[in-house]
């Protein structure tokens, strides 16, 4: 069988890199989704490849469409078709609600919700077509149980959700599987700049008593892109340390 090929969106950041080292280490050939001309690319390729992943970058504006025509047109022309989605770009713009401008509405919901849109488009009726894929859309606990000061964050992955549910019904018969995971606390560099009683306050609530490590969540890619999920589909998977039960 040839090498099966993986996508990641937003793979440069916490969460991504750890799923990307996930999947290369299941044997995929993973592509990393970045903006256009990020100046962080080469740095941040050159560092994994010391660490021993031989990535590939794709570039690609995930909240805009044409880029991501023009991002799968490459990669398919290079590599082959998309076999694994990881929809994992995000951004956060929080404000409470009376502040929060329509721009940053707007920012949070292209890069969070319409991306899942503009890049899935692009590869699930080939996935069909071929009678096997995984979509894996990355979600979070604040879609479950709301956040203050996040309304438009809350709103698009609580919209992701709902993709998720809708999509996996349509592809179900064809051999592709469509999921979320829903991570909690997770210790990436942007939550460590917290401010240390803020964080204390946070791991405060969970009953594990501690964050989740961006490798918790590659191992539940790991596992929703497996073939031993293969009956699994339309679900979100909670990783959270029991701070939001379903």
């Amino acid at each position: 069988m040839n090498q099966r090929i993986a996508l990641v969106t937003g793979g440069m950041g916490g969460l991504g890199t750890a799923i990307c080292q996930r999947l290369y280490e299941d044997g995929y050939k993973v592509l990393v989704n970045c903006l256009p001309a990020y100046p962080e690319k080469a740095a941040w390729l050159e560092k994994q490849r010391g660490l021993g992943y031989e990535f590939h970058a794709a570039e690609g504006d995930v909240s805009d469409y044409e880029s991501c025509t023009r991002m799968i047109a490459s990669i398919e022309a290079e590599f082959g078709q998309v076999d694994v989605l990881i929809n994992n770009a995000g951004i956060t713009r929080d404000k409470f609600f009376p502040k929060l401008s329509k721009e940053n509405w707007d920012a949070v919901m292209g890069t969070n919700l319409d991306s899942l849109f503009n890049v899935t488009h692009q590869v699930s009726s080939k996935m069909t077509e071929r009678g096997w894929g995984r979509i894996v859309n990355i979600s979070s606990v604040n879609a479950l149980r709301g956040q203050a000061g996040q309304t438009n964050y809350t709103a698009a992955k609580a919209g992701c959700i709902g993709f998720t549910k809708a999509l996996a019904q349509e592809v179900a018969a064809r051999g592709v599987t469509v999921n979320a995971i829903a991570p909690g606390f997770i210790e990436t560099e942007m939550v460590l700049a917290i401010r240390e009683d803020i964080r204390q306050s946070i791991l405060d609530i969970i009953p594990m008593k501690r964050p989740g490590t961006p490798q918790d969540i590659g191992a539940a890619v790991s596992f929703l892109c497996s073939d031993q999920a293969s009956y699994i589909t339309g679900t979100t998977l909670n990783v959270n340390g029991g701070v939001h039960m379903q």
